[in-house]
């Protein structure tokens, strides 16, 4: 393995990201007896520089982080770990720490998916009234069928090569698909590992 680089004071930075989504949670320091309480474990312990302490995350709060998998960078000097969090990241209550927006905007990102993700979970425990979500999961049979209806209009689009139109129907069936997904149970997980079987 490649002997990772410390700092001066024994840490390393750890970049914490959702094994599902790939949305940043925090970012928090290890030393090597944090890292192998992590490998040992299956849970994420960090450094407190503050408190000049180990900490598992999750210790009081019950939010803790199931590690999935751990990865060095190019210079060894930074950890990206993956993880099956429960309940927020943040102290805050925000499901990341990274919730402020400084410059520019989020829209035309990534970060629709997990923000989505969290919606449609939250209608199917919480239902609303006059929610179209609640609509669709109320109904299997039109929720199946908004899925194909929406594919076939994002092919139609596609082959008329109209950039917004094709953009409106992809949105649509990404929509209708996590929709179907999310009442289904079905755990994002086993298909990730059945796409991991197309990298060829």
């Amino acid at each position: 393995m490649t002997e990772l680089k410390y700092d001066k004071d024994g840490l390393i930075p750890s970049v914490i990201q959702d094994h599902l989504t790939n949305e940043v949670l925090m970012v928090a320091w290890v030393n090597k007896e944090a890292l192998e309480l992590m490998k040992s474990t299956g849970y994420t312990h960090f450094w407190s520089r503050s408190r000049q302490r180990l900490w598992k995350k999750g210790e009081e709060s019950g939010h803790v982080q199931r590690v999935i998998s751990i990865q060095l960078d190019c210079d060894a000097d930074t950890l990206l770990v993956r993880v099956e969090q429960t309940g927020p990241a943040c102290h805050t209550g925000s499901p990341s720490c990274f919730h402020k927006t400084i410059y520019g905007t989020t829209d035309g990102t990534m970060d629709i998916i997990p923000e989505l993700k969290r919606v449609l979970a939250d209608r199917l425990e919480n239902p609303k009234e006059g929610s179209y979500t609640c609509l669709l999961y109320s109904d299997e049979n039109k929720m199946s069928k908004k899925v194909i209806e929406e594919a076939g209009e994002f092919v139609l689009a596609l082959k008329d090569r109209n950039d917004e139109e094709t953009a409106w129907e992809l949105a649509d069936l990404i929509y209708h698909v996590m929709v179907a997904v999310t009442k289904s149970g079905l755990p994002m997980e086993k298909v990730y590992e059945k796409l991991a079987e197309r990298k060829k």
